[in-house]
């Protein structure tokens, strides 16, 4: 797989796993962990969005001249899941498992199909265009904050 979308979609797995313990640690009760747990995946996203946001998508915007299309579209997502991200969040300091996990539950929803138009789409679009500069592309996006 080309370097964009093999970097990429690792850090989407890497992230769907912090997400699945801290969505357990909720689902068990144990504030503690999921607090831990659900701040490291949270921080993780954010980074995640971050790498896109200031380093694939302007990249890939300047590249392609394409600023109302799928870049358009997945901060968009972004900016819902930073609300359910909030939600979760609240849910957490109100020790509240269903408020948490209903949030949770339409995270998850929300990112599976965010995830499959990045790795069905984007990412493969991004191998394309960046095909001789993807490691540099790759390595900006890691020094992203």
């Amino acid at each position: 797989m080309p370097a964009i979308s093999n970097f990429m979609t690792d850090n989407h797995r890497h992230c769907d796993n912090m997400f699945a313990i801290a969505e357990q640690a909720a689902s068990q009760e144990n504030w503690e962990k999921a607090t831990i747990a659900t701040k490291e995946f949270l921080d993780e996203m954010e980074h995640h969005f971050l790498m896109e946001e200031n380093v694939l998508f302007p990249s890939l915007e300047e590249k392609t001249g394409m600023t109302m299309g799928p870049t358009q579209v997945m901060r968009m997502e972004h900016e819902q899941m930073r609300n359910l991200f909030e939600q979760m969040r609240q849910a957490l300091s109100a020790q509240s498992k269903d408020e948490f996990l209903g949030a949770s539950e339409t995270l998850l929803i929300t990112m599976q199909q965010h995830n499959m138009k990045e790795e069905g789409i984007l990412y493969p679009m991004s191998d394309e265009q960046f095909a001789e500069k993807s490691s540099d592309i790759v390595e900006q996006m890691k020094r992203a904050s």
